[in-house]
């Protein structure tokens, strides 16, 4: 990859994570697999030892020209069988006895498998990283907002008082929750299968190849997986549903970020978020490119899905179809974290313009409360009743429903002033928050041991 940014920069795709997923890596993985069949079958005394050396030493990325690889590969059908016949050639020109043992036993599905495997593994300790790091600044956040009062919307309108807090946790639970997963789940495996999956050409050394090879290859299976594609498909859904949930804390900021509400702002940065017609525009930027992530990542978790109804011992396309697919959707879902830490490391927070927010409806949003604590002395339904009327009216006049309720006939003698105050303060609605942001900050420190 190029140290110069091609015309959309950064914007889709990170240069560390791009770089897992440069040609040259997978040849490199592809190459490292060679090398570990060539060196597992030697200890399994399959092949002399000294032509394993002569083929390991062969198996660098260098010495290959990945455009003539890639020219072959049209018409072979994949790169694996381009590359072993130059490794052969390579091999045969220091020592054509060893040159015979090149590939023993392997498929070219072994080969590719295994060199992505190995992006993906690289890939893998990336996100959780990165995850790792978008939790902490989220958990630093919900302390902070804890007791911060803002609007609870449903249906885009003001519906209840919640805190900021409580809303910051339920972003931070299912990062923390992703990062389990993915430790367990998210890792890539080599594997080693030969023509059919069966290893059959090595005879009775097979068993002995495969566990030297499982020792040398980190993250080798000992049974191959040609055409049963649970790994590659979990890992793409788990990629999947973060990108999802990633998609939703964008939105959400994106909407608070509003002219008309202006709860909270993207991270400032001169030349970023602007318009090239309207100087005054802010945009936000970060959460634009995290919610166009999460647009594309269906589409590509679907192709992961639809590719596993694969023909008996190898693919005819399904296996071909996810080699471009999950590489996307590990640099898209890489971007979007890098995008999601910047955006809540840099998160500009305004508690006032959420205080003023609340009292955008003189009261309103206190209705449902104020029912609740009639209802012991008029029943439920009266009570109901009673708020509707009141509601009416505030709307009406324009009045605070506080000041309403507080001139009411019927609620004489029932509601002191004190009470009303503290009925309408929508800090001290709170009903379970602490509990809720409690116990998903505990699920956080307990991830947190196994974080970066």
């Amino acid at each position: 990859m190029s140290d110069l940014p091609g015309l959309y920069g950064e914007l889709f795709a990170d240069h560390e994570m791009a770089f897992l997923f440069e040609d040259g890596a997978l040849l490199q993985g592809m190459l490292d697999f060679e090398a570990a069949l060539a060196r597992a079958e030697a200890v399994a005394g399959v092949i002399p030892a000294a032509a394993a050396e002569v083929i390991a030493a062969a198996c660098k990325a260098e010495l290959y020209d990945i455009g003539a690889i890639g020219k072959a590969a049209t018409l072979a059908g994949n790169p694996a069988i381009p590359l072993v016949k130059e490794l052969t050639g390579r091999v045969a020109a220091v020592d054509p006895e060893a040159a015979k043992w090149v590939h023993y036993g392997a498929t070219s599905q072994d080969v590719i498998d295994s060199g992505q495997a190995q992006q993906y593994r690289m890939a893998y300790r990336l996100i959780l990283q990165r995850s790792a790091r978008l939790a902490h600044a989220l958990a630093d956040l919900t302390r902070r907002h804890r007791n911060t009062p803002m609007i609870g919307r449903t249906f885009l309108q003001h519906a209840v008082p919640i805190s900021f807090g409580v809303k910051l946790a339920q972003w931070l639970g299912p990062i923390v929750r992703f990062h389990d997963d993915f430790m367990i789940y998210g890792q890539a495996s080599h594997q080693l299968g030969g023509a059919a999956g069966t290893l059959a050409s090595l005879g009775d050394k097979a068993e002995a190849v495969l566990q030297n090879f499982s020792r040398t290859m980190p993250g080798a299976v000992l049974t191959p997986w040609h055409t049963e594609r649970h790994r590659p498909a979990r890992i793409a859904a788990e990629l999947g549903i973060v990108m999802g949930h990633l998609g939703k804390i964008a939105q959400d900021t994106a909407l608070m970020a509003q002219t008309e509400i202006g709860e909270l702002a993207e991270p400032e940065a001169p030349g970023k978020g602007g318009s090239s017609a309207m100087p005054h525009k802010r945009n936000p930027v970060l959460c634009t490119l995290i919610l166009a992530g999460a647009k594309r990542a269906p589409g590509l978790v679907s192709t992961m899905l639809a590719a596993m109804p694969q023909e008996h011992e190898r693919a005819m396309g399904g296996w071909h179809a996810e080699w471009r697919t999950l590489a996307e959707l590990f640099i898209i879902a890489g971007a979007a974290l890098n995008q999601s830490v910047a955006l809540i490391e840099g998160l500009q927070v305004f508690p006032e313009r959420m205080r003023q927010n609340l009292e955008l409806t003189n009261g309103l949003v206190m209705a449902e409360r104020v029912s609740l604590a009639l209802a012991a002395s008029f029943g439920r339904a009266q009570a109901h009743h009673l708020l509707e009327e009141a509601s009416r009216d505030c709307v009406a006049s324009g009045r605070h429903l506080k000041s309403i309720l507080s001139e009411h006939p019927a609620l004489a003698g029932r509601l002191g002033e004190n009470e009303l105050d503290t009925l309408f303060d929508p800090a001290t609605y709170r009903g379970a928050t602490d509990s809720i942001i409690d116990r998903i900050l505990t699920l956080y420190e307990e991830e947190r041991e196994y974080m970066d």
